[in-house]
């Protein structure tokens, strides 16, 4: 499954064609569908351009992705940048009227499992995010039981990412034990030799102007349609 990453935390003023608004979202993730793209990740935004958990936030998001692309999977970030404190992520969860297909929870942030299980009792699929090599022994003491793991590469330099992807893919359970499909994907210079990687490996991977403002080749990237049609062409499925 290829999943197209539409806007993360980037803002115009990073590239102008970053999915803001509901509508914006919804065209960009119409676009990338019919490109091949199996699901789309957004941050929601509020009226100031802030990323929000608030329930008429979520909702306006998914809404209108959901009018656009019927029966696209679409997933948000529960990220402690957006709402620090942990016991107001649980709560901002637990108040969604309209609820994401998934939603992916940092494992290393205070309160993840916490906001996991929040997650998992509202019936939303959770994606656990690991970025680091202790994340990954945090994750494996969760009692919650996850959907998808996320094996995110944050260095830039590509061996180093690779490097740190084979070490926390190592250390995850095998799948012949009954472990949750993975995802892998990087950031930044890192994002393309490991999208490559994860279809090397048959895994699941993502890609959009969350991950790159840049294509395979360097040039810079219209949007993100541009970026699913790379990947497509690169072998993401």
């Amino acid at each position: 499954m290829l999943k197209a990453c539409l806007n993360g935390g980037r803002g115009r003023d990073e590239h102008p064609a970053v999915p803001v608004t509901p509508a914006d979202l919804a065209a960009d993730a119409a676009r990338c569908a019919g490109l091949g793209a199996g699901a789309v990740h957004v941050h929601p935004r509020d009226l100031a351009g802030r990323e929000s958990l608030h329930p008429s936030v979520i909702a306006a998001a998914l809404d209108a992705i959901r009018a656009a692309s019927p029966g696209l999977p679409v997933g948000v970030s529960t990220g402690a940048w957006i709402e620090p404190d942990p016991a107001a992520r649980v709560a901002a969860v637990r108040a969604w009227t309209v609820l994401p297909d998934f939603a992916s929870v940092n494992a290393h942030e205070p309160g993840a499992e916490a906001v996991a299980a929040a997650l998992r009792e509202r019936g939303v699929l959770v994606e656990a995010g690991l970025w680091t090599r202790d994340a990954v022994e945090a994750y494996k003491g969760w009692q919650v039981p996850v959907g998808r793991i996320l094996i995110e590469c944050m260095a830039e330099d590509a061996e180093a990412a690779l490097a740190d992807a084979a070490d926390m893919l190592a250390a995850l359970p095998s799948p012949a034990a009954g472990a949750p499909p993975v995802l892998l994907h990087a950031e930044g210079p890192a994002t393309w030799p490991i999208l490559a990687e994860a279809v090397r490996r048959g895994l699941h991977s993502r890609i959009g102007l969350e991950d790159t403002l840049w294509l395979p080749d360097g040039a810079f990237a219209p949007g993100n349609a541009d970026l699913v049609a790379a990947a497509v062409a690169a072998g993401a499925r």
